[in-house]
């Protein structure tokens, strides 16, 4: 059980990251209309604000490195919760932003998996 949460927790993270580093507006369809987004600090509700966020971020482009994974099952929920540290590199930029995002993922109807909280934090 611990493999098959920590390898899902993996696949989610290589998933998320790419379409956050390649293809932004793909990442509506990772959120439902119940997805919390809190990005630093400040709280977003809603695929369409949260792909409205996302998209308004001051940069088109960017690189995550990823360093850690932690992955947990939220037995409540039959999901997993995903904590995740890295860096990012922005184009033009020297030196990479470190960062920290955890991610619920909750199951559909349909057994697929989306993101029902997502928390992310610059670290400074």
């Amino acid at each position: 059980m611990e493999e098959q949460i920590d390898s899902v927790g993996k696949a989610f993270v290589d998933h998320y990251y790419h379409l956050f580093d390649t293809d932004r507006p793909a990442l509506s369809s990772l959120y439902q209309p119940t997805s919390m987004l809190t990005f630093e600090g400040q709280k977003i509700q809603g695929v369409d604000d949260i792909t409205s966020k996302l998209n308004q971020l001051p940069f088109d482009r960017c690189r995550h490195v990823i360093s850690t994974i932690d992955s947990q099952p939220a037995s409540v929920t039959g999901g997993i919760v995903v904590f995740v540290s890295g860096s990012i590199q922005l184009p033009g930029e020297n030196h990479p932003l470190q960062f920290s995002q955890m991610f619920h993922l909750s199951p559909t109807l349909q057994g697929n998996l989306f993101v029902l909280n997502d928390i992310f934090r610059l670290n400074y």
